[in-house]
């Protein structure tokens, strides 16, 4: 899909907007659902071109029909070419009133609902049938795969430098609880769930207690195997003065594996839900 080497500027932009280019994208599914994923550098190296090369212009929102929801002509500064993209009924997505933006360069699939307010930077791509609710951010070239619910407050961060650093990737049917975030190049597998307040980053360690082992960080960041429901944890912290405060570090627990049947919210009351007596 991302071979046009060629591209940049506004050309560039308008390609990744159709999904015709992406940041990142997989080269290959294994059976078990894994995905290889491949970084294309030479569109975040052209996007950083577009930036060094841009002078900072002012922007401004208006809708003319509507004198109710009506910005300044000049409210905002920002890189000339970065405006802030416009939908028409045909694109198939629904952009709520409220505050929302997507910025030039991202790509929003058909089907895809836009909740206010949230962000969706360049680069970044949301696949089909998505939710991006209230106060989410889909940072720069963040990937989202198809009918993945993003909970109000999560936080996927952003990465355009270095240029062959991975996204943060979110793939199909996942679930991302309310205020989760997500850095520094974690992958979420197909139909995993991300309990509400998990904060993942390249240096979280995370913990499988079905298979009774701690994910090793390939390359530079744990990646979420499909299907995992993921909760918050904590561990204890290391040294005898910590220990004799009681004092305990974060951490995340992989408690249990969706089945095939079993959606998302079943899921994740099954795998929080107190086990024995009170």
């Amino acid at each position: 899909m991302s071979s046009k080497r060629e591209l940049g500027g506004e050309a560039l932009l308008e390609a990744l907007e159709r999904g015709e280019v992406r940041v990142a994208e997989p080269s290959s599914v294994a059976p078990d659902g894994t995905a290889s994923w491949v970084v294309n550098t030479w569109v975040k190296e052209a996007l950083l071109d577009i930036f060094r090369q841009s002078a900072i212009v002012p922007h401004g929102i208006e809708e003319p029909r509507d004198p109710h929801a009506r910005f300044a002509p000049h409210a905002f500064l920002d890189k000339e070419p970065f405006k802030v993209r416009r939908f028409s009924p045909e694109s198939g997505v629904r952009l709520v009133p409220g505050g929302s933006a997507v910025r030039r360069g991202a790509h929003v699939g058909r089907g895809t609902v836009l909740m206010p307010p949230c962000y969706v930077n360049v680069g970044a791509f949301v696949g089909e049938n998505s939710m991006i609710d209230s106060h989410a951010l889909v940072g720069s070239c963040a990937q989202v795969g198809e009918g993945v619910h993003l909970s109000a407050a999560a936080q996927l961060g952003g990465v355009l430098e270095p240029a062959a650093a991975r996204p943060v990737i979110v793939e199909d049917g996942a679930f991302i609880g309310g205020g989760v975030g997500i850095y520094e190049g974690v992958r979420v597998g197909a139909g995993a769930v991300i309990a509400a307040g998990v904060v993942l980053t390249a240096k979280t360690l995370v913990f499988d207690l079905v298979r009774e082992e701690l994910l090793a960080p390939a390359s530079s960041a744990p990646q979420i195997p499909a299907r995992a429901v993921v909760i918050p944890g904590t561990r204890p912290a290391k040294g005898q003065w910590a220990r004799e405060q009681g004092l305990s570090q974060a951490c995340a627990l992989i408690v249990k594996y969706r089945d095939a049947s079993t959606d998302a919210a079943t899921a994740l009351e099954e795998a929080l839900r107190p086990r024995g007596g009170m």
